[in-house]
């Protein structure tokens, strides 16, 4: 697991689950020590990784990385939706954006960074 920047949104974090040298899989999510909490925003895994178990070990080691972070997501796939229950993980409310992450977005938008 290798933590890395999300290609698609300023301010999202990517955990990238990588199996020999290759990228099978990845976690995007918001974490806000701040006011403690965590959004995860997506998870996707290649069709032989789905059922192994490594789903899970990403979430957990996510869980041991922010620790006191409470984390909810705004997924609602039918692909996710039976590991993020597992893991007891609930709907987001209001997309989950803290006001400390918006901040920073638009802080990062108006800088071209």
């Amino acid at each position: 697991m290798l933590p890395s920047f999300a290609p698609e949104g300023a301010g999202e974090e990517c955990l990238l689950l990588v199996h020999i040298r290759k990228v099978v899989g990845r976690v995007t999510y918001r974490a806000c020590e701040e006011c403690a909490k965590g959004v995860i925003t997506g998870v996707v895994l290649d069709e032989p990784f789905r059922d192994c178990g490594l789903g899970t070990r990403a979430l957990s080691h996510l869980r041991s990385q922010y620790p006191g972070v409470t984390w909810s997501t705004t997924l609602d796939k039918r692909l996710t939706r039976d590991l993020l229950h597992r893991m007891r993980i609930p709907k987001a409310a209001g997309g989950g954006n803290c006001s400390h992450v918006r901040s920073a977005v638009v802080a990062t938008a108006r800088h071209g960074s």
